[in-house]
């Protein structure tokens, strides 16, 4: 959940007065970790965040969220302690709960830092090795046994009619329920959704034999830590939930895409589209199964369809529905930001 804008909605956290190591002092902070037994020492970096107060410490990570995520941390948790045993690198979770702050989670400390801070300073060799090393941590993920109904809480209450914090992962057996929620927007384009849904109808066959994997369901740049050239961990599991595993590949795709739309934080810039450039060929090489789905590029252009419908039914800016609207009419065409990605 570090993404924002028309992404999450804009829930924003003000940024920090200062981002330098401090002594335990914000009263926050000391009632989370009295909360989970852990002493209120050493040093903690404050760092801003679209949904969730963070303060890396030594030894461990303090997250409070402002609540716009139902169990978003007991989720998180439950994911976490699937990845037990595995070979995916994560950080271990120490312990979560609720308080006067809000929910709180605390987790280990990873060696390195985002993916996100360590590219722009990264050579082409290294930039590889970061990503063909996810490569791996997703192969490993992808094979972790999952209950086949996972789904973050906070999602399936948007489902059920809640409102909706965030409009992603995509969930492809909810696609057609999007459909008729913007069919209940007053001034919808009712020729529209009837193409639309004469599209999706068509490409829901792609996906009635697919078994469904651990998805992450929000890899970008910010939730993948490296250290010297390797992925040390991927953090952020509160969007997680089991679809099929080309899933992955909706959010990864549309970052290196539309990379300035993934900032860390609403004060900070995405990074340059033209540095991810090669990107999915080293993702491919390093995990090309993920990549050999019988009509691959219709799938995506599917889970594509279902982000920009979710936007356009759901969001509460006029603006942003128009900038969907605007997207679903380019996919109906054949064409979205996958077309410039050259592979």
């Amino acid at each position: 959940m570090t993404d924002g804008d028309w992404r999450d909605g804009g829930f924003r956290q003000p940024r920090p007065a200062v981002e330098t190591p401090a002594r335990v002092t914000d009263p926050a902070l000391r009632r989370t970790l009295a909360a989970a037994g852990l002493p209120a020492t050493g040093r903690f970096l404050p760092k801003a965040g679209w949904v969730s107060r963070v303060w890396v410490g030594d030894e461990y990570v303090v997250r409070l969220n402002n609540g716009q995520f139902r169990d978003a941390y007991r989720h998180e948790a439950a994911v976490v302690t699937l990845l037990a045993g595995s070979e995916v690198p994560h950080a271990r979770h120490l312990a979560h709960g609720d308080g006067p702050d809000g929910p709180w989670y605390i987790s280990e400390r990873l060696p390195g830092r985002t993916l996100y801070d360590a590219w722009p300073a990264a050579d082409s060799r290294t930039r590889q090795a970061m990503i063909e090393s996810l490569g791996a941590a997703l192969r490993a993920l992808h094979h972790v046994a999952v209950p086949a109904d996972l789904l973050p809480p906070w999602l399936a209450d948007a489902l059920a009619g809640k409102p909706w914090p965030a409009f992603h992962p995509p969930v492809v057996s909810a696609t057609l329920q999007q459909v008729e929620a913007a069919r209940r927007l007053p001034g919808h384009d009712s020729r529209l959704l009837a193409d639309v849904t004469d599209w999706i109808q068509e490409r829901l066959p792609l996906f009635a034999a697919v078994e469904p994997a651990l998805v992450h369901g929000d890899l970008h740049g910010s939730n993948v830590i490296v250290d010297q050239g390797r992925v040390t961990g991927l953090i952020d599991f509160a969007e997680a939930l089991a679809q099929p595993a080309d899933v992955e590949l909706d959010t990864i795709l549309r970052w290196c895409a539309r990379a300035r739309e993934y900032p860390p934080t609403p004060d900070e810039q995405g990074l340059d589209e033209t540095t991810l450039t090669k990107v999915p060929g080293w993702l491919h090489g390093a995990y090309p199964e993920l990549f050999e789905r019988e009509q691959l590029r219709e799938r995506l252009n599917f889970y594509d369809m279902y982000v920009e419908l979710a936007l356009y039914a759901h969001h509460p800016q006029p603006d942003i529905r128009e900038v969907a609207q605007g997207r679903i009419a380019g996919l109906l065409s054949g064409h979205n930001h996958l077309d410039g990605l050259g592979w």
